[in-house]
């Protein structure tokens, strides 16, 4: 069977584009295989992640650009991975259906415009809930606002702090979440079982 060909869109550190290389190496991904790397932000390590890995790293200098390179690799699938950046409703129509987000919060928690990183651990912290967790979701115009494809969720414990918060998130939720998620759309594609 022929894998999926994956872009990943990252704007940081890329601990999101690790968990999914792992999974990859793993074998939990085995119907999809990341093509491309690409970030908004020259200094982001996720772009020494994937070359460490063998795996093509662009800068994203625009839309139009971005989009030609991804049918130039014959992409099928974008993950974003901590992209912060906004898609526009052009760019999300060419790949309809075919761009996941993963969010560090339960939507409709804490999410939409203004909430990432570590600003979603401190709102969820200042309002008192205890639980949180992260969902997986497809992209549309709305920021957080595509269909749930998949949630975890985490417990907030006492003496939390967002950074405390954002690790546990990670590591209990997010970074078993996307693998998943994008083993299990990959392999739709793969079988063109998607619209």
């Amino acid at each position: 069977m022929l894998k999926t060909k994956i872009a990943v869109l990252v704007s940081g550190g890329g601990t999101n584009l690790q968990a999914i290389i792992d999974a990859q190496k793993s074998g939990i991904i085995k119907s999809g295989e990341i093509a491309l790397v690409a970030s908004n932000k020259a200094d982001a390590y996720a772009l020494k992640r994937a070359e460490a890995n063998g795996i093509k790293a662009v800068l994203m200098t625009d839309e139009a650009a971005l989009l030609k390179i991804l049918r130039e690799e014959g992409i099928e699938l974008i993950v974003l991975a901590g992209f912060l950046k906004i898609l526009s409703k052009e760019f999300i129509q060419a790949y309809e259906n075919r761009i996941i987000n993963i969010h560090p919060s339960l939507i409709p928690s804490f999410c939409g415009k203004g909430c990432y990183g570590l600003h979603v651990h401190e709102k969820a912290l200042e309002y008192g809930v205890k639980v949180t967790g992260a969902t997986v979701h497809y992209v549309n115009e709305i920021p957080d606002g595509g269909q749930i494809i998949a949630q975890k969720a985490v417990e907030i414990q006492d003496g939390d702090t967002p950074e405390i918060l954002q690790k546990r998130v990670m590591e209990q939720a997010e970074w078993i979440l996307l693998p998943r998620a994008v083993e299990e759309i990959s392999r739709k594609l793969a079988k063109g079982k998607i619209e």
